[in-house]
């Protein structure tokens, strides 16, 4: 029997984003973004032996005391499973594909994600050693894009990449990666991302990557970030702005001596950057908006101003534009004066200016 079994053939089938079972009878996957019901029918062991298979490769485990599971597939894709009491009856499969993961930003370009003056800003960006956060919900692209900006850094750089579960499969020659490690049957060995973070400051890092941050590691990666160290890290959010509002309240998790008032100055000064991930009914995958986070603080709201949006036509098709010319490439925004602003929006000689600044 094949590996996957009766999945198999969507396994192989390169249109097929994500697989999912919510019982036997009901198995869908995700075409172009858009979700399908099969007429596949498997019986409760074969779901089972599925899993068990599967997770022999990951070394994690999945029984009553540990009721959900996040394991890396062979092939890179990603796999969660629920089982009851958890679960209502059956046990809930899901299985992400990850089809676009290992591009890079010029193929991004190509498929649409953003266009030529995003992808030269992008690149600067990263060269410059700016902090960069990438949001967006579920499915939006967030790690294939923080994938190709990790391929943008410096060629002698040395980057610690730090995952609830592998994902990041970044194209550079000195890369180290570490995951965390659920407690073992006697509730102990457990290593959460807060660990790692720490652990990786050891390693002599010039990049700190974080895959996703959830919880109180965000405090870590913002302390560290704060220490002249360039990062990146994804974050759910529903825009850019809400992705720094909640970067301002995750901290609070950390304990209760963190406030408000403690955070704001800190994630003012940590993060340079915000790129919103998002997907339109199509299922087609856009870089929504690119927001710069000045420095600046308005009570104990953080401000941003808005370098590049997203913009519909009367076709319903999105495209990407800036106010002051949506064909102007990056190089010649770099050579504006001082005093030059998009129309709208914010000053991108700012925004390397400040980088300058910060490595003089």
């Amino acid at each position: 029997m094949s590996q996957y079994g009766k999945i198999q053939l969507f396994m192989e089938d390169s249109s097929v984003e994500e697989i999912w079972i919510n019982s036997p009878s009901r198995v869908f996957i995700a075409r172009a973004g858009v979700s399908e019901l099969t007429n596949l029918v498997m019986s409760e062991a074969e779901v089972r032996n599925l899993v068990e298979r599967l997770l022999m490769w990951g070394g994690r485990r999945l029984d009553l005391s540990h009721p959900f599971v996040d394991a890396r597939l062979p092939d890179g894709s990603r796999l969660h499973a629920s089982i009851p009491d958890i679960t209502a009856q059956h046990w809930a499969i899901n299985i992400r594909k990850h089809l676009l993961r290992g591009k890079s930003i010029e193929d991004l370009q190509t498929l649409g994600v953003m266009n030529e003056a995003i992808s030269g800003f992008l690149e600067k960006c990263v060269a410059y050693g700016l902090n960069i956060l990438v949001s967006g919900s579920t499915q939006a692209g967030k790690t294939t894009l923080l994938n190709a900006l990790m391929g943008k850094v410096p060629i002698n750089s040395r980057v610690i990449t730090v995952e609830e579960v592998f994902e990041l499969k970044p194209r550079i020659p000195d890369c180290v990666a570490l995951q965390t490690r659920p407690a073992n049957l006697q509730g102990e060995g457990e290593i959460p991302l807060r660990k790692l973070i720490k652990e990786a400051l050891r390693m002599r890092p010039s990049h700190l990557v974080v895959g996703e941050i959830r919880e109180a590691e965000s405090l870590d990666l913002l302390i560290a970030l704060n220490s002249g160290l360039p990062g990146m890290a994804t974050i759910h959010a529903n825009s850019g702005r809400d992705a720094i509002a909640k970067l301002q309240t995750l901290p609070l998790l950390a304990g209760e001596n963190i406030s408000h008032k403690f955070i704001a100055p800190i994630v003012a000064n940590a993060i340079d950057i915000v790129v919103h991930m998002g997907i339109d009914a199509d299922g087609r995958r856009r870089i929504i908006e690119i927001l710069y986070v000045n420095g600046r603080i308005e009570g104990e709201r953080v401000e941003c101003e808005d370098l590049y949006y997203l913009t519909s036509n009367q076709n319903s098709h999105l495209k990407l534009q800036n106010e002051l010319n949506i064909n102007q490439s990056v190089d010649s925004l770099s050579e504006l004066s001082s005093d030059s602003y998009l129309s709208g929006l914010g000053d991108l000689n700012r925004v390397f200016d400040r980088a300058r600044r910060a490595r003089d």
